[in-house]
């Protein structure tokens, strides 16, 4: 099941960025990356896309919805969240490379 997800979603609609920031930066040391990934996907889903991606093996997924963003259409007005932030922990020895090399 897992394996048709993954074929009907594109993985780009599944990860859309990874996080950067001073917390995150400093959670690199223990093997872990921060994604904001689609608020309609699941662990699994996103485990799968990350590994397909690239090429690593990953442990742990951890998500939480980021803070509600007030959206305007029309004449009416109401909140919605529109990403999750998925903490994802590799396994010893696997990294991604989120920053160019000089």
């Amino acid at each position: 099941m897992i394996k048709f997800l993954i074929n009907s979603y594109k993985t780009s609609d599944i990860i859309k960025y990874p996080l950067i920031t001073s917390k995150t930066i400093q959670l690199l040391n223990e093997n872990k990356y921060s994604f904001i990934v689609s608020s309609k996907t699941n662990k699994e889903l996103i485990k799968k896309s990350i590994e397909q991606l690239f090429q690593v093996k990953v442990i742990k997924v951890t998500t939480s919805q980021l803070p509600k963003q007030k959206k305007c259409v029309g004449r009416s007005t109401g909140w919605k969240t529109r990403y999750k932030k998925a903490i994802i922990t590799l396994i010893k020895g696997n990294k991604i490379n989120l920053f160019k090399n000089n």
